[in-house]
């Protein structure tokens, strides 16, 4: 039990000295750039979805 209570105050004394949070115009720049990430990649599977689904439309309708 011992063990249990030393972790959990060895992890609170990193997160409260050890820890370089973020400032607030770093972490909306993150949180910018990771919205921008996914929307692109986003549309990129899309597009990647949809031409497959052509390509396999048209392929089945040229074996049917």
């Amino acid at each position: 039990m011992t063990k249990l209570f030393n972790y959990f105050e060895q992890a609170f004394d990193e997160l409260i000295h050890k820890v370089t949070w973020p400032t607030w115009s770093e972490l909306q720049q993150s949180t910018l750039i990771t919205l921008v990430s996914v929307i692109v990649l986003t549309l990129i599977i899309f597009g990647m979805d949809g031409a497959s689904e052509l390509v396999f439309e048209n392929f089945y309708k040229f074996f049917k």
